[in-house]
């Protein structure tokens, strides 16, 4: 069985993660998502509901898993038996750290990491832009899934309320 993972906070998960998840859960048969657990920054959404919106968006392509994980990736991997990491390059800033975090992983223990670009559609896209932008009201419901647009403006308007 091909197996592989896609990593990230996904605070919140949006349209170009969602592409590369997509593209990947075509070319293997079993694709975890892993959350990566950061103790020292504060999200947006806790990991259990990034994991239940991720559920929720990619419960359409069927071969896919989501799980959290704190620690190095390659201890998820190994843990898992999967040999593949797929990250989405958005522009050649992110090949330069992407490419050294590649082969700092296949060096601690053979895992390969590869590369699918973005869609222009996506180059530009970070959960951080959408979350600012989303912030000072600003339309970004064709930058993410329904339900995320829907929880991510649930949520901006919960931590108004506040303040």
């Amino acid at each position: 069985m091909r197996r592989a993972v896609c990593p990230g906070s996904f605070d919140p998960i949006h349209n170009g993660h969602l592409e590369i998840i997509e593209r990947a859960s075509k070319l293997y048969d079993v694709v975890h998502v892993a959350v990566l657990i950061n103790r020292n920054k504060q999200g947006m959404f806790t990991v259990e509901e990034r994991i239940g919106l991720i559920e929720e968006v990619t419960a359409q392509f069927g071969n896919v898993v989501v799980e959290s994980h704190h620690g190095l990736l390659v201890d998820f991997c190994r843990e898992r038996g999967i040999p593949a990491i797929i990250k989405g390059l958005r522009a050649v800033s992110d090949f330069d750290y992407e490419l050294q975090m590649a082969q700092m992983n296949h060096g601690l223990t053979g895992v390969e990491t590869l590369f699918l670009p973005t869609s222009p559609t996506y180059s530009f896209l970070s959960s951080t832009l959408v979350k600012e932008v989303a912030s000072y009201g600003g339309d970004v419901s064709h930058l993410l899934p329904e339900t995320v647009h829907r929880r991510l403006v649930e949520r901006i308007a919960e931590r108004r309320a506040e303040q």
